[in-house]
């Protein structure tokens, strides 16, 4: 089986994720080593971007979060590939609790890189009002992480806590009508419907 080419240099935090992705696609990864990101990785980073592009690929943990936002402030430019917590899991409990990109399945894989966003700075873009996402529970309240799970999974911007959210819409370009979309097909009927 002919696996696709990937152009861009694909950033993973560990030897088993580059496993795991090089079973899937052809492409040739740059590893962190988890969240203890030297120089040296970053200057390969920031040169692998000038020359092939790179997309961040880690786990949707907080250690995967750590990851993307250092190289975020090395290389802005970089694209991004997020992978759902949901879909992050281990098949068995011999793998242990951890969520990873190792675990995910061909399709998952295939899907995120192939979903890639690529942060855009634009001065027109009109951020979605803070009292929008109250309104549709996303920043306070009752089951608010796993709304905001929900959301980011659909929009494919990632899991993130009420501050990233913000950050993630804007740096994405969210439009208030593709958010709205979005989150009135998720939540319609529920105790928050707007």
């Amino acid at each position: 089986m002919k696996r696709e080419r990937i152009e861009e240099i694909i950033v993973v935090e560990g030897k088993s994720d580059t496993k795991r992705l090089q079973e899937v696609l052809d492409v040739v990864t740059i590893e962190t080593n988890g969240s203890a990101i030297d120089d040296e990785i970053l200057q390969q980073i920031e040169h692998a971007e000038r020359v092939r592009g790179v997309i961040i690929f880690t786990d949707p943990d907080f250690s995967g979060e750590k990851i993307r936002k250092m190289i975020m402030q090395h290389v802005p430019t970089a694209k991004h590939a997020f992978l759902p917590r949901s879909k992050a899991k281990p098949k068995s409990r011999t793998k242990g609790r951890s969520l990873g990109v190792e675990h995910a399945s061909n399709v998952e894989i295939i899907s995120a890189i192939q979903s890639v966003s690529t942060p855009i700075v634009d001065p027109t873009y009109e951020e979605i009002p803070r009292a929008l996402l109250v309104e549709y529970g996303l920043l306070a309240g009752k089951n608010s992480k796993q709304r905001r799970e929900k959301l980011g999974d659909e929009l494919r911007i990632g899991y993130t806590n009420g501050k990233q959210l913000v950050k993630r819409l804007k740096m994405f370009r969210i439009e208030r009508d593709e958010f709205l979309k979005v989150a009135n097909q998720l939540f319609q009927g529920d105790d928050y419907d707007v």
